[in-house]
């Protein structure tokens, strides 16, 4: 039973990194941090797609958990479903910025 809870685990995981490793998605979640709403319209200008493919992306984004969407009257808005999230994109961001090179074996 451990091994199924591991793949489970492994399973989610994969999921969770396959809505980020997309480049207008990872657009989006940037853009998303600077802590507003958007809306689909402005996230399709700043990631440069059409309206309608930033819609589908922002569908797997907030049914993946990453984004929640918020109604106010006829508009709807999307923004990042919480620190957890802002920080989980920020730490991923922090990890692609030029680094030395790798360690070429264990230290101990």
């Amino acid at each position: 039973m451990a091994d199924n809870a591991r793949v489970t685990s492994a399973s989610d995981l994969a999921s969770l990194a396959a809505l980020l490793a997309d480049h207008t998605r990872a657009a989006i979640c940037l853009a998303l941090l600077d802590g507003r709403a958007w809306t689909a319209g402005e996230l399709a200008a700043h990631a440069g797609v059409a309206p309608s493919t930033a819609t589908e992306h922002l569908h797997r984004l907030i049914d993946g958990g990453l984004l929640v969407e918020c109604r106010q009257g006829r508009h709807r808005y999307v923004q990042l479903a919480g620190p957890s999230v802002a920080h989980l994109i920020e730490d991923l961001s922090a990890r692609t910025e030029p680094r030395p090179d790798p360690a070429r074996g264990c230290e101990r």
